[in-house]
């Protein structure tokens, strides 16, 4: 595991200066320095870097013969796996008697080596050599063991603590395909990775990002299918980022995002390990972090916001039209207030005349403009939204529900809003639902107050001046250099088809093309059987 953390400057002018007057430097000069062969002197030091961490257990002990060998281990409490710790480590050092082979009295410096090759029965165990990396370790559920008379120490594999059991995806819910999604346990999130795709051409590169948290993020992708360019460009963004702390797979996006100040969505997440799988298998980077069950996927274009994992668990016709239908419910959730509001107040001639007659009978009375109506009744249900989503699981859907009903009615008794803007609100409340990407809906929802400001002022003009300046935006836009609206523009004819409709597998034979994409075949067709 790489660490991608900056090393303090000191200031030349101030460099002669004690560290003892910058308490921050001192304790930083004191983690970068490299064990003693002294015990002691390297517990203490230890001990000023765990000062006031309650949590943090030294054992100290004397291992071989007549006690000859003293040493030390480190910890800290609940991260490890006691039994693990105490069976593995402390039993072999404590009752086995154990005197290193071979080990004269002018190579002491081996016994370090000794001790890993011929008594502790750990998996995962190396060597360390810096008070940085005995702290990083030990934070992280590891435990350090150290000899007095030796500049090693000896790091191994403890870390066990309190995980949330692999469930359904809150947020992504199907009713084909695989139930499973990803946990706040990052080993548990690649491990689901690697079991659907078994092959060593699934590459996991992990890195270390925040001075504080050093959270655990693993880039994944597949090799010779993700081109090598797109690969090396994410990695040199994330080895950039200096900061003290990553607590989500969020906070990387405005990093990894090539517009950083556009509220279009420019990457995708999900909690689901068959959606990450088929982004990696067409050329796709997922990036996952440590404690978060979100996986970000990059690049993104604007069509693949449009699909859903289960597209692919289900047939093919019936999927072409769900994706159709979910085109259709973008629509209607980013135009249909703005489209009504237009037709009301500039363009009565639009419509039927009985129509429009029923229309300015249910208006009779509103006091406000149609505009001022609409957005007055896209707030509430905005904040009846959001309340549904920060109130208890058991309550929250009864008071959105409840909530809308009744500010809804009371509204339309007291003449404040019409009947019909409620039925167009509400009904474009249930289209921006439609979009499977959480992400993409909240755009959705932000630029439908924009086309509605447009509608306002200017009518039909202003929606499709507003439609246009959103196309030529996503046109000019890109994620890690792939166009935003890609294949639609630029025009790819072989994999368009798969944006409108859901090609069937027995014809799906190349993959998206990449540029610098080696492997482009998915699959090879059966020859063709003769007709007897």
């Amino acid at each position: 595991m790489r660490y991608i953390n900056r090393k303090p400057v000191r200031d030349q002018n101030n460099a002669s200066q004690p560290a003892k007057n910058d308490p921050v430097q001192a304790k930083t000069d004191l983690r970068l320095e490299g064990l003693s062969e002294q015990l002691d002197e390297n517990l203490q030091k230890l001990q000023l870097l765990l000062e006031n961490c309650s949590d943090a257990v030294t054992r100290e002990l004397s291992f071989g013969s007549e006690g000859s060998n003293k040493a030390a281990i480190l910890y800290f409490d609940g991260l490890i796996d006691r039994v693990e710790l105490e069976e593995h480590l402390l039993r072999p050092l404590l009752h086995n008697n154990y005197e290193p082979g071979d080990i004269s009295a002018d190579k002491q410096n081996q016994i370090v080596t000794a001790l890993i090759r011929e008594l502790l029965p750990m998996g995962e165990i190396k060597t360390l050599d810096t008070l940085e990396a005995v702290c990083d370790h030990i934070t992280a559920g590891d435990t350090v063991l150290l000899v007095d008379g030796q500049k090693q120490g000896i790091v191994v594999g403890t870390r066990s603590w309190q995980s949330r059991s692999i469930d359904t995806p809150q947020n992504e819910s199907t009713i084909w395909g695989p139930k499973d999604g990803f946990v706040e346990t990052l080993r548990f999130n690649t491990a689901q990775l690697r079991r659907r795709l078994k092959s060593t051409d699934l590459k996991m590169e992990a890195m270390s990002i925040g001075r504080i948290s050093k959270s655990s993020v693993v880039i994944c992708y597949m090799k010779d299918i993700a081109p090598d360019k797109l690969v090396s460009e994410v990695k040199s963004r994330l080895e950039v980022i200096d900061i003290d702390a990553i607590l989500d797979t969020a906070y990387l996006e405005e990093y990894i995002s090539d517009e950083k100040y556009s509220i279009l969505a420019q990457v995708e997440y999900t909690e689901k390990p068959d959606r990450i799988c088929g982004h990696l298998l067409e050329g796709r980077i997922a990036i996952l972090v440590d404690g978060s069950p979100m996986a970000m996927v990059v690049p993104a274009s604007f069509p693949q916001f449009l699909n859903a994992g289960e597209d692919y668990y289900q047939n093919f016709i019936a999927s072409t039209l769900l994706r159709l239908g979910r085109l259709a419910a973008f629509f209607i959730a980013l135009l249909l207030p703005s489209v009504y509001v237009a037709v009301v107040s500039y363009h009565q001639e639009m419509i039927p005349l009985s129509l429009y007659l029923t229309l300015v009978a249910a208006r009779q009375g509103v006091p406000f403009p149609a505009a001022i109506e609409a957005l007055i009744l896209e707030l509430a249900f905005e904040l009846l939204r959001e309340a549904g989503l920060r109130l208890p699981r058991a309550i929250g859907p009864a008071v959105s529900i409840v909530g809308a009903l009744i500010i809804g009615d009371a509204a339309v008794q007291a003449g404040l809003v019409s009947t019909p803007m409620v039925v167009v609100v509400a009904f474009t409340g249930i289209a921006s639902f439609v979009t499977p990407s959480y992400n993409a809906g909240l755009m959705v929802r932000i630029l439908r107050f924009g086309m509605l400001f447009l509608a306002a002022t200017l009518g039909f003009f202003g929606i499709i001046m507003g439609l246009l300046l959103l196309a030529v935006r996503m046109a000019s836009m890109s994620s890690l250099g792939q166009p935003y609206l890609s294949p639609v523009a630029p025009f790819n004819l072989s994999h368009v088809s798969d944006v409108l409709v859901r090609r069937p597998w027995s014809v799906d034979t190349t993959r998206p093309y990449r540029e610098g994409m080696k492997n482009q075949t998915r699959q090879k067709l059966p020859p063709k059987r003769e007709e007897s």
